[in-house]
């Protein structure tokens, strides 16, 4: 009896719920809302000279997947981001076109830059200024900084334009690695993290390297002998030689490999980039260069 009862419960309760489930259906309407900024001007602008011509995707707004969650980090001004976009197009990007052509850049030049307000500080006390990531995006810290650093092209090439072209020479290895001979210049000079400790962040150059942050391995050497030759003029690099005495011929060799690797990898004569790299910051620096218009041309 107690079984009979039980089934006929169990039958009814299916029964009761068979309806529901006919009746059931998805709604073709998402409950996900994916939030839309309305463009302003400065976007219409960004599209226009970074987006269409290059397909290149700026970003100033704050987005926390675009962030390394391992610091604090904060928005980029909305004015100085204005200010760092002139300096990216007429600085770098433009400037490879000029030299190697617009086919160049729009192959090899990253598809996303992603600015920040802030620097990244890491425990050791260095700073980091840019990171280009798998060779599709350059990451800028610091914008909120610039105006500090818009005195004197010496800062600003170190804090900022110079990391671009640090970055992007990362990313032209990526697509054709460095002759193996550069790595054997200096290979037991390498230190890693400890190139920010003394003696080595006093000592670089009579070690053979252009920068203390060279000695952490052969591809960041590598992409500091590029970035700081073509930001500096001859005077500027004759004086780092002579500071490095007897090993500064060690710089040299390294140099010939980076200027011989251009030229056969990419066609791009090393002096010829260097010279319009200072032509262009000279221009910034003279107020021939308005680096706060929006207007679309």
């Amino acid at each position: 009896m107690k079984k009979y009862i039980l089934h006929i419960a169990i039958t009814l309760a299916v029964l009761a719920a068979a309806p529901a489930c006919v009746k059931d259906t998805l709604s073709e309407t998402s409950v996900i809302r994916v939030s839309e900024t309305k463009q302003n001007d400065f976007d219409k602008w960004l599209e226009a000279n970074f987006l269409l011509p290059y397909n290149i995707d700026f970003k100033y707004r704050f987005e926390m997947n675009e962030s390394d969650m391992n610091y604090f980090t904060i928005p980029a001004d909305f004015e100085y981001s204005i200010v760092m976009a002139h300096l990216v197009k007429y600085l770098c990007v433009e400037t490879y076109d000029e030299v190697a052509g617009i086919a160049f850049t729009r192959r090899y030049f990253p598809k996303m830059f992603f600015l920040t307000g802030e620097w990244e500080y890491r425990n050791n006390g260095t700073i980091i200024l840019g990171t280009a990531e798998g060779g599709k995006k350059i990451f800028l810290a610091g914008v909120n900084l610039l105006p500090q650093y818009m005195h004197t092209a010496e800062d600003l090439n170190h804090y900022y334009i110079k990391t671009i072209h640090h970055e992007f020479t990362h990313i032209l290895n990526q697509n054709v690695d460095f002759p193996v001979d550069f790595s054997m210049i200096t290979g037991t000079g390498y230190v890693a993290d400890s190139w920010s400790d003394a003696p080595y962040n006093k000592e670089f150059l009579q070690n053979g390297f252009i920068t203390d942050y060279a000695q952490h391995s052969d591809t960041e050497d590598f992409a500091e002998m590029l970035s700081e030759y073509v930001t500096h003029d001859q005077a500027w690099w004759d004086e780092q030689i002579v500071k490095a005495g007897e090993k500064g011929y060690l710089i040299d060799a390294k140099l010939d490999i980076v200027r011989n690797y251009m030229q056969d990898s990419f066609n791009i004569d090393l002096d010829i980039l260097r010279a319009t790299v200072l032509r262009r910051q000279e221009d910034v620096f003279a107020g021939r260069v308005d680096l706060h218009s929006i207007e679309i041309k």
